[in-house]
Parts: C-alpha cells; sequence; structure tokens
C-alpha cells in the first residue's frame, strides 16, 4: 500500500535520478474502514476439502487419539491428562477417549483476540478472519546483493521488528530467526523477546528454549506491561510451543513450558509441525489427520489445565520432496495442506494458525515471488486465521532477508485484496456510470468522479513494485526490484526507533544482558 500523508493523484512524478516516474499515491491516511486491504479481513471462499472430507479427517483423529495415543508426557502432563480424563496405557502412552476431546473442545477459547500494546494493533481471531505475519527460527541471514548467508544476530531479529512495525500488511511478529551470536540460552530467550518487543508494538510471538527461563522472561514482560495485572489484562505475546514432536509424541520440555505459560496468562500456540513423508504420513489427507490428532491432544492439555485458556490450533504439517526427503514449503501440496487444515480450523470453529509464504528459494527472485505468491494466496483465501512465515523466509526456513521481507509487504497487499473479493452492492453495479460515459459523455471512465472517488479505497497499489512502461522505466535508469526494496528497508530503519519507554528501556538493560542496540 501507498505511504500515508501523500499528495493524491493519479500520476504523479516523482524523480529518480532526474528522470520522472508515474505512481499512485494517498491523500492522506486514511480511516481504517475505509483502507482497501486491512488486519481481519474474512476469506473462506477456498475450500479444498468436501463436506464429507472434513467429516472423514475428524473421525479419523479422533480414533487416532483413542487407539494410539501420545507418548513421553511429562509426570506433571500425566497427572493433568489424567485426572482431565485421559488414559495412562501399560505402554506409557496416553490415549484420549472420544468424550474428553467432545467435552475439551466444547469448553476451548473461541473468538480470541491477540492484543497488540496498542488496540490499533489487536487481532481479532474469529471466523475466518485472516492475519499474515511471520515466524521460523532461521539460522542465516540473507544479502541479496552479495548473494552470502550468515549467521543471524539479535540486531537483525530486532531490525526485522522494526521493519515489521512499519510494513502495514504484516500484521503481527512472530521470531523469525535465532539469536546466534548470543551464547547463553537464557540470554538468547531474553534477547529474543526483547528485540520483539523493542522493534513493535504488534502482537509478538516467542518460544522458550528451557522451562527454567519463562520466569525470567515474564519479569521482563511485567517491566514493559506495567506489572502483571497489565499484563495479565492485555497480554501481547504469545508463547509458539511445540509440544509434540511427531509422529505423536509429546515434547517434555516444551510441554512444561506450555503448563507454566498458560498459568501465566500467555496466549499459546499449539504447534504441530510434522513433515509429510518424514515425520508425518506422505497422503496430504492423512497428514492433516495427523495434525489434527496432535492439536486436539494439545486443546485437551491446555483445557485440562485451566478451561478457556486463550489457545491457537496450530496445525502446521510441511512438505518433503520425497525424491530427497527435504523440506519443500515453497510447492504446491504445502498451500493444500495448509488451506485444508483452514478448513478443519473452522470445522472446530477454533482460531488457528499455519504456515505459508515460505520459499524453497535461497534469494528473493522470480521462484520465491511464485512461491509465496500462490501458498499465500491458498492461505488467505482458505480463511486462515494466523499466516504465519508468511514473508522473509528462504531456504525452506534456513534464511531470512530483511529486503525479502520488505518485497513481501507487497505481495500481501495483493493478497489481502484477493481475501477481500468483489464488492456487490447497489452503487458497484448501478449503470449510471455507463450511462453517463456512453451517453454523450467521453467514451470513457478515466477522471470520471465515481473513478477517483474508489481510486484508494477500491485499489491496492505496490510501493516496491514497479507499473512503469518500459518507457518511462528506461528513462527512471532502469530501476530493479531489489534496488527499490533495499532503499525502503534503509529508509524505514533510518527512522524507526525503539518501541520501549527509555526509563524502561534503561531497567531492563540493566537487568538483563541486551545484545543489540
Amino acid at each position: 500500500m501507498s505511504e500515508p500523508g501523500e499528495v493524491c493523484e493519479p500520476s504523479r512524478a516523482r524523480r529518480s535520478g532526474g528522470r520522472a516516474a508515474r505512481v499512485a499515491v494517498r491523500a492522506a491516511p486514511l480511516a481504517e474502514a475505509l483502507r482497501p486491504v486491512r488486519a481481519g479481513m474474512p476469506g473462506g471462499r477456498y475450500r479444498p476439502l468436501s463436506d464429507a472430507g472434513v467429516a472423514k479427517i475428524h473421525a479419523q483423529a479422533l480414533e487416532a487419539l483413542e487407539v494410539i495415543g501420545l507418548a513421553n508426557a511429562p509426570a506433571s502432563g500425566v497427572e493433568i491428562l489424567t485426572g482431565a480424563g485421559a488414559v495412562l496405557g501399560d505402554d506409557g502412552r496416553i490415549r484420549f477417549p472420544r468424550a474428553l476431546v467432545e467435552d475439551m473442545l466444547a469448553v476451548a477459547a473461541r473468538d480470541l483476540t491477540l492484543y497488540g500494546r496498542d488496540e490499533k494493533y489487536d487481532l481479532h481471531l474469529s471466523g475466518s478472519n485472516v492475519h499474515f505475519g511471520t515466524a521460523g527460527a532461521a539460522v542465516h541471514i540473507v544479502d541479496p546483493v552479495t548473494l552470502d548467508y550468515r549467521e543471524s544476530t539479535a540486531q537483525d531479529l530486532y531490525d526485522a521488528a522494526r521493519l515489521v512495525q512499519n510494513l502495514d500488511n504484516i500484521h503481527f511478529y512472530q521470531r523469525t530467526m535465532v539469536c546466534r551470536d548470543v551464547v547463553d540460552n537464557f540470554d538468547m530467550d531474553v534477547n529474543t523477546l526483547y528485540g520483539c518487543l523493542a522493534g513493535t508494538r504488534k502482537h509478538v510471538g516467542t518460544s522458550f528454549s528451557d522451562p527454567s527461563h519463562v520466569a525470567g522472561c515474564f519479569d521482563l514482560l511485567h517491566m514493559v506491561a506495567g506489572g502483571e495485572e497489565a499484563w495479565r489484562a492485555r497480554p501481547f505475546v504469545s508463547n509458539s510451543n511445540c509440544f509434540v514432536v511427531p509422529p505423536m509424541k509429546f515434547a517434555e520440555e516444551s510441554c512444561m513450558v506450555m503448563e507454566d505459560c498458560v498459568r501465566r496468562g500467555m496466549p499459546v500456540l499449539l504447534l504441530s509441525a510434522g513433515q509429510a513423508g518424514a515425520t508425518a504420513p506422505a497422503p496430504i489427507a492423512l497428514a492433516i489427520v495427523q495434525a489434527m490428532a496432535e492439536c486436539l491432544a494439545g486443546v485437551v492439555y491446555v483445557n485440562a489445565i485451566q478451561k478457556g485458556a486463550p489457545a491457537i490450533f496450530g496445525t502446521w504439517p510441511f512438505v518433503s520432496d520425497l525424491r530427497t526427503g527435504a523440506m519443500s514449503g515453497g510447492s504446491a501440496e504445502q498451500a493444500l495442506l495448509t488451506a485444508g487444515c483452514a478448513q478443519m480450523h473452522r470445522f472446530y470453529n477454533l482460531p488457528g494458525g499455519a504456515a505459508s509464504g515460505i520459499t524453497d528459494s535461497k534469494l528473493p527472485d522470480m521462484q520465491a515471488g511464485w512461491e509465496q505468491g500462490i501458498t499465500n494466496t491458498l492461505a488467505g483465501l482458505s480463511g486462515l486465521n494466523m499466516c504465519y512465515e508468511a514473508v522473509g523466509m528462504h531456504a525452506s526456513l534456513l534464511g531470512f532477508c530483511l529486503e525479502s521481507l520488505v518485497m513481501g509487504d507487497d505481495i500481501l497487499g495483493q493478497v489481502m485484496r484477493l481475501v477481500r473479493g468483489i464488492d456487490v452492492t447497489e452503487d458497484s453495479t448501478s449503470i449510471d456510470a455507463m450511462k453517463e460515459a456512453c451517453l454523450g459523455g467521453p467514451g470513457h471512465y478515466l477522471g470520471s468522479g465515481q473513478t477517483l472517488s474508489l481510486m484508494q479505497t477500491e485499489y491496492v497499489y505496490p510501493v516496491v513494485g514497479n507499473r512503469m512502461s518500459p518507457k518511462e522505466w528506461n528513462e527512471a535508469g532502469k530501476p530493479v526490484l531489489l534496488d527499490r526494496a533495499i532503499a525502503r528497508k534503509n529508509d524505514i530503519l533510518a527512522k524507526a526507533g525503539c518501541q520501549i519507554a527509555p526509563e524502561v528501556d534503561a531497567a531492563i538493560r540493566a537487568r538483563f544482558n541486551i545484545h543489540f542496540r
């Protein structure tokens, strides 16, 4: 979308190297209801599963929980789950009677709001409302100029958060990379959490590498929030929790983290991330069955701790390239998996999230564009509440690119326009404008009142994308997409400040070992 506060002209000359380029710009910040795309627009038009298919997947997931169950629950989890009615078998596996799952589904949180530190960034996870954001744990930063991959740092994570704060079509920031310059694991968790919060006031997602780190990180959260009471009133961070290790095993330490976070009032992303053909079955439908079974176990777990605790149904099955076994996050099969999971979320009427926008390409190139475009479009059209990893992720989650994050904002603007669909109203179908143009009028609609009135509220314009004619492009010095993305990235980072009050920032830095500036 265009930057707010600019002059409204369909074709205004901007200078690029002394030559003019035509762009469409906005007159003033639009009221939220008038913006052509915005967070939380309802999708759900795309349904890859039939009603019979949805019912079959649900039935098979319940059978898997009753017959197979999950192994490796921590002692605390065994106590919580068996106390709720789950059965501990002689083989050590926890099995879930169908009635127990149905009872917990009945009390699970719905119409969940994920809070930002400003109300305008609140995300309302109801129905098929769609939100796009980041996620992942990339271990490298991609330099699209030198074509190098280097280890990611706390500063990189903070810079990505500052970019997200200033990119309209990215609605939340879940940690994007590992702070590999921070050796101590507690310091890494602290720097990951604080780097996100210092960079953006949008909702943040993070994880904790050890159960013993949770208490210290919540001390930091309470400092940012202004106290525990303020935190519990508007919890602005969620815990991305890989509570299962597919296939059908609990991750003991992650479960202990989850238990602690739920009791401290933090929303939890119940994350099941099997890989079809490796840690999940190869058939797409059966991969969805396993993901549903694992996350339904998580719903029982969370609600056995606290009924109605805020939780996101995080079915994230990935895809393997069956020729090699390598992950293929940018594939059509991945897009189908994600859309199928979104349809199941709506069947359960649970707030849900899954992966979209991952690219297998190593650079922000044409392959990255088509993979991000296809997977994000299907996720949005399927009505996925939380579309994670939507921008910036390369090499099947191994690399993160700041410039790609900026370009991805343009992609998501176009995707959200698809999600919005076509408005069919009396005004939008009236032939008055046709009569005016055709019966004694100019014979076209350029410059008509209707055209001008809809220019900003009905149409979305790329910021770094290029719509010049070849002649204009040549006169502008033949700018390439990457150069424009680099320039926008640098401009944002030059102006973006810390989102924490100076006195709070000083207190946090005095107490914790913060690695970025």
